[in-house]
């Protein structure tokens, strides 16, 4: 099948690999708002653990629902790491994505004040927006009538606020902008943000995701049959579905010929992605199209099938789409697949912060030597075909040179991202 790319792509006359120092794009900073844990440091130790963090919903009454659990974020205090903006005007989803914002920033050493010094943007992926807002507005006019909604939080509602909250907290002048493809957004944010710094018009580049837990959502994928009862297991003969989950997610992006002047620490090097959509069906994926995506990162990426060492898969844990995600790598990698493993199976789908979350432990698998496990695992399902290592349970020590990072999305949207150890 023809690849059929959601946006126009630039014209590349040479892989990432071999593009001078001034093109060449790494990793500097990340942040992570998650049921995993708040900051980088704590989100790593936790995944590599094995550990699974999802839980009893709190955030609304699951009174009827016969499934309880989803990947809250429960100690998060958004006036601990908010400087700039009123957590009280902001929605849930961009007070997610300020507070990774903020952290990757200074994870990467710089300053926001550095930052809103130079050519310096946003884009940050989501699936449901500001959707607490929006069901907080619902049982406003449930209850009353339209005129009694409250204008604060009406104001507060648009989709797009999610990346000018980021922008607002760092005093960022660049673009702030919101990409909705639901669960593969953040990788066409960083995608994007890839393309802002490596053409040159961008010095710096914020790209991550962020969504909330919330009723609609919940009710949702379980009306589709898509809902696990309490556990996720991808990739397990007895797997059930999703959890849904909530967080945001940040990667901080630059030119490696400045972050090599300045001394940043580098996690990893964005080689390349790329994105198309099947065109075919709005819930079942389809493999020949996500195949030809992954072909295309590899081009995009200069590297071919047998230098990737590891896959951060989809991995949702639903039948559907492990046994097509899997013939999908089978088919670009043949009788070699290397290690696939999911973070879903411990922090629940993030919607529009999951790809974002699997670049950033891509990044870390890459520069501390680790590959990130899939939990709950108690046998592969042997309907996937031979040779699937899903990494169980917990981390194993590895030196993975390059890694693939796999969004997709309800519509068909695939989108891929490769990262790469810096040589």
């Amino acid at each position: 099948m023809p690849e059929q790319t959601t946006r126009k792509q630039p014209t590349r006359t040479q892989p990432t690999r071999n593009r001078p120092d001034h093109q060449r794009v790494v990793v500097t900073g990340l942040g992570a708002v998650s049921s995993a844990g708040l900051g980088v440091t704590a989100f790593t130790e936790s995944v590599r653990a094995g550990r699974r963090t999802t839980s009893e919903i709190r955030s609304f009454d699951t009174t009827g629902f016969p499934h309880v659990h989803a990947g809250e974020v429960h100690d998060f205090d958004p006036k601990q790491w908010l400087r700039r903006i009123d957590p009280e005007v902001w929605g849930r989803s961009g007070q997610f994505a300020a507070s990774a914002a903020r952290m990757a920033v200074e994870d990467a050493g710089l300053t926001a004040e550095q930052l809103a010094a130079a050519r310096a943007g946003s884009v940050i992926g989501t699936t449901s927006g500001e959707s607490a807002v929006i069901e907080q507005l619902v049982g406003e006019w449930v209850s009353g009538e339209l005129k009694s909604l409250t204008p604060g939080t009406v104001a507060a509602a648009p989709a797009q606020r999610i990346a000018a909250a980021v922008n607002t907290e760092l005093g960022l002048t660049g673009e702030a902008l919101t990409l909705a493809t639901a669960c593969s957004a953040s990788n066409y944010a960083l995608g994007y943000a890839f393309d802002q710094v490596s053409s040159g018009e961008a010095d710096y580049m914020i790209a991550g995701g962020a969504d909330s837990v919330n009723r609609w959502a919940h009710a949702g994928f379980y009306r589709l049959g898509a809902l696990a009862e309490e556990v996720s297991r991808p990739f397990d003969a007895d797997r059930a579905g999703i959890l849904t989950a909530e967080g945001g997610v940040a990667l901080l992006l630059e030119r490696y010929d400045h972050a090599v002047a300045r001394g940043a620490r580098i996690y990893a090097e964005m080689l390349g992605y790329s994105v198309n959509c099947d065109a075919e069906h709005m819930v079942h994926p389809d493999p020949t199209s996500i195949a030809a995506c992954i072909r295309a990162a590899q081009r995009s990426a200069g590297v071919t099938p047998e230098e990737v060492d590891y896959v951060c898969a989809h991995g949702t844990g639903t039948r559907t789409n492990d046994s097509t995600e899997v013939a999908a790598v089978r088919e670009v990698f043949g009788d070699r697949l290397p290690p696939i493993s999911s973070l879903k199976s411990m922090i629940g789908h993030t919607m529009g912060a999951a790809s974002g979350f699997g670049a950033l432990i891509c990044c870390m698998a890459v520069h501390e030597g680790f590959l990130p496990p899939t939990a709950n695992l108690r046998r592969v399902d042997p309907a996937l075909g031979p040779g699937v290592d899903p990494v169980p349970n917990t981390a194993r020590p590895a030196s993975p040179r390059i890694v693939q990072n796999h969004g997709f999305a309800f519509g068909g949207n695939n989108a891929i991202t490769v990262f790469g150890r810096v040589a």
